[in-house]
């Protein structure tokens, strides 16, 4: 397992992040990762609904302090207003530090996320 990471991506708006993220998937798949680029992470964001995962326990890697898992996206029935519709649906697990993170705060990111998905011009 290989994890790369952005450096100072609080800093970053979110196309500058989306290129980083694409140069460093270059050098991965062609193996030019430095030490560097592979150090100093604090959060991991790792994909297994590539494979058809749908929920995981993902496991922090130290000395980060968190790590969200994203699932497949599906296709699910779920009640919006009293009615029965269809929705896009990602499943998301997020692991932390307690020593670090506070729950409600940890909850309150998760919440975030779910916002930002369900209304992607918010992060423009």
């Amino acid at each position: 397992l290989i994890v790369p990471n952005i450096k100072d991506a609080d800093k970053k708006d979110i196309f500058t992040i989306a290129e980083d993220i694409q140069s460093l998937t270059e050098k991965a798949q062609t193996r030019e990762l430095s030490l560097p680029d592979l150090k100093g992470g604090t959060f991991t964001i790792t994909n297994i609904g590539f494979i058809g995962g749908a929920h995981a326990t993902p496991i922090i890697n130290y000395p980060e302090t968190a790590i969200l898992a994203t699932g497949r996206i599906r296709e699910t029935p779920v009640v919006r207003d009293g009615n029965v519709v269809i929705r896009s649906i990602i499943p998301l697990s997020l692991s932390f530090d307690h020593r670090v993170i506070d729950g409600a705060l940890a909850a309150r990111f998760v919440n975030m996320i779910i916002k930002f998905l369900q209304d992607p011009a918010l992060l423009v």
